[in-house]
């Protein structure tokens, strides 16, 4: 199991960006967190998510 945002997923043995693809995030306004380290998005396609992760991914909004 992996912790996304709190909320555990049988996501283990996936990519963050297979994972990602699965979802309605907008990929030019997030940032992604796996276990208290800032994953640059060149690497979503690489980066295998292992049982045990954690991972946080914020959205960022416009406005004023």
């Amino acid at each position: 199991m992996v912790k996304v945002n709190g909320e555990p997923l049988d996501i283990a043995g996936k990519t963050i960006a297979e994972y990602l693809a699965t979802t309605n995030y907008d990929m030019k306004r997030i940032a992604t967190e796996l276990n208290g380290d800032i994953i640059p998005k060149a690497t979503y396609a690489d980066t295998v998510l292992k049982d045990g992760d954690s991972i946080e991914i914020v959205s960022f909004v416009g406005g004023g």
